[in-house]
């Protein structure tokens, strides 16, 4: 074979337009030839020589082919059904923003600027405390019945520990005392 024609085979090849004769002959040709610049093709050819035959596919590779390509489609469409509620959930948020927004501005109350008479100003803000005041003394009477219960409490603990202060002196007066009765008894019996 001469250069310019395995050039020109080489070129189909690559390009995929050889056919099954044309590659059989390349295969052969390189079977027994080592043409300088083209070692790489030696070794492509040399491998297809020394390959083992492909074997044929499953009978049911097919069917698996289908089926992967199938859940892939399922994983697809669950993705598509994301890639439109994402969109309009955050569009969602952002209607959501503007109307508490706009209903904020809407109900806003305007303060009346006092700052022209400091003694209205101040009268203002004293009353504004002391309702203040009156509010915070409501929710600490609120409280009283929780104190009232912390207090009783108090006094029946102090309760339990006098009675078991005493409860320990009396057990400690009869532990000696048997202990006595058994130290008379142990001499007598001796």
């Amino acid at each position: 074979m001469k250069e310019e024609e395995l050039k020109n085979l080489i070129g189909k090849y690559y390009d995929g337009l050889t056919t099954p004769e044309e590659e059989k002959d390349l295969r052969d040709y390189f079977a027994s030839n080592s043409p300088a610049g083209f070692e790489a093709e030696k070794e492509i050819f040399s491998y297809y020589m020394n390959a083992l035959e492909i074997p044929e596919p499953s009978d049911d590779l097919e069917a698996r082919i289908i089926d992967r390509i199938n859940a892939i489609e399922g994983i697809r469409g669950s993705n598509r059904l994301r890639s439109y509620i994402t969109p309009l959930l955050g569009i969602a948020a952002s209607l959501l923003i503007i109307s508490g927004l706009w209903f904020f501005y809407q109900n806003r109350i305007e303060s009346n600027d006092t700052y022209d008479d400091p003694a209205i100003a101040y009268a203002e803000t004293i009353k504004l405390l002391y309702s203040v005041s009156v509010q915070l003394n409501k929710g600490a009477s609120a409280l009283e019945p929780v104190s009232k219960l912390n207090d009783v409490t108090e006094r029946g603990i102090d309760a339990i520990s006098k009675s078991s202060g005493k409860i320990e002196k009396n057990m400690t007066f009869l532990t000696n005392s048997f202990k006595n009765a058994d130290l008379q008894l142990n001499k007598n019996n001796k």
